[in-house]
């Protein structure tokens, strides 16, 4: 379902312009990126007063969905569309938006300003067009609960690899009810992930039967064999009792669910958490998402003002990431202040520096437009695997064969 933000986000700024004069825009997002968007509009519509933004939100899968309908249809589409990592690559070579490096935009002129990876993310290799520009990056992180590693006497300066945590999870789960992993699956993203490569190789080739996968494949097998996680689906009831319980020792995402924990899924858990860089020193990015025009809004020169605005300062990129754990992808918002301050819900821990080290070490990942279908067939084959005991290598050679039957 979509609800349109308006009532209170056109308030404020100046009232100074008869109402003819003033260009409402649609900035189509998901959450938690609106509350992103809300914490600095009052800041544009000051200075940008001839603007007034109107927030579309919707539940992340329908949003990009019905924004991949309305492209295709050319109407009714947003005048700047909120796009998510591992929707990227379809859409960049899908078609359907702006070339922002392009006049009027001219966005080219920002490159060097933007993290490298995420601008490479944002653009089309076959034209070099921009398509669509950073907003944020997620640099992937361990959220451990503090509390029950003290509880074992675990320091976690001795947890460095996937295998030491396994040791730790044992004892963890011994007393029944408790659990290493929420769900195994996790396991697997979180290599998967890591590396310069997802699903396709620099020449569009699947490598879903690579190293990478059968060890993402092979762990999260082992932490399901040996009774480590509770199988239970992210974003679920459950899943947030975890959360507020204590009943999985680790959670690995991006950034971004530091936000979450501690807004709305688990507040009362304050000092109970740590973050740790995730093991086997893997950095990956894990979500974070781009602004891109579509070539049939009504309104992209005021869409641009709102883009250019929202990316390449430093003001309202700190202050995404101070409401919600955005992270900044411009480089220069690294040397602000906040990167320097202990967070209190983490116990005091410097969580902000710790995920800026981790994303200056993020290597260069390639997207494809494919990278959706991939992620579902490879998502199947680890069900078989985990659920129906399926031989490793085969599902993956099976899931090789069924992702080139769907790129024909």
């Amino acid at each position: 379902m979509v609800f349109v933000m308006a009532a209170s986000l056109l308030l404020g700024g100046s009232t100074e312009l008869m109402a003819e004069d003033v260009t409402t825009i649609t900035v189509a997002a998901f959450p938690d990126q609106d509350s992103g968007f809300e914490a600095i509009l009052d800041d544009f519509h000051e200075k940008h007063p001839h603007i007034r933004v109107e927030l579309e939100v919707a539940d992340f899968d329908d949003h990009h969905q019905t924004l991949l309908t309305r492209i295709a249809a050319g109407s009714n589409v947003p005048d700047v569309a909120n796009v998510e990592i591992a929707f990227v690559g379809d859409f960049v070579n899908r078609g359907g938006f702006e070339n922002l490096t392009a006049e009027p935009y001219n966005a080219g002129r920002f490159e060097e300003d933007i993290i490298g990876y995420k601008w490479a993310q944002g653009t089309n290799d076959d034209t070099g067009n921009l398509i669509a520009m950073p907003l944020d990056i997620s640099p992937g992180t361990m959220f451990y609960r503090r509390d029950r590693l003290d509880e074992l006497g675990v320091d976690i300066e001795d947890l460095n690899t996937m295998e030491d945590w396994i040791e730790v999870g044992e004892e963890f789960a011994a007393e029944g009810d408790k659990w290493l992993f929420a769900d195994a699956a996790s396991v697997y993203e979180m290599i998967r992930r890591s590396g310069d490569h997802q699903f396709f190789d620099d020449e569009g080739e699947p490598i879903i039967t690579s190293d990478k996968f059968v060890r993402a494949f092979e762990m999260a097998k082992e932490v399901r064999d040996r009774g480590l996680d509770g199988q239970i689906g992210e974003w679920s009831n459950e899943w947030f009792t975890t959360f507020q319980e204590g009943t999985a020792l680790v959670h690995t995402s991006g950034a971004w669910l530091g936000g979450h924990i501690q807004n709305w899924m688990a507040p009362e858990t304050a000092g109970k958490w740590g973050v740790s860089n995730l093991p086997d020193d893997m950095y990956i990015n894990w979500g974070g998402s781009f602004l891109a025009i579509p070539e049939d809004a009504e309104n992209k020169a005021e869409a641009w003002e709102f883009i250019e605005y929202v990316t390449t300062n430093v003001e309202p990129q700190i202050a995404q990431f101070e409401a919600a754990n955005i992270f900044p992808a411009l480089l220069e918002a690294f040397d602000h202040e906040i990167f320097e301050e202990p967070s209190e819900f983490y116990g005091g821990q410097n969580v902000r520096e710790l995920w800026l080290d981790a994303a200056m070490q993020i290597p260069e990942v390639n997207t494809n437009r494919y990278d959706n279908i991939a992620e579902d067939i490879v998502g199947d084959a680890l069900t078989e695997v985990l659920e129906n005991d399926k031989d490793i290598m085969q599902a993956l050679e099976d899931a090789e064969q069924l992702l080139r039957r769907r790129m024909r």
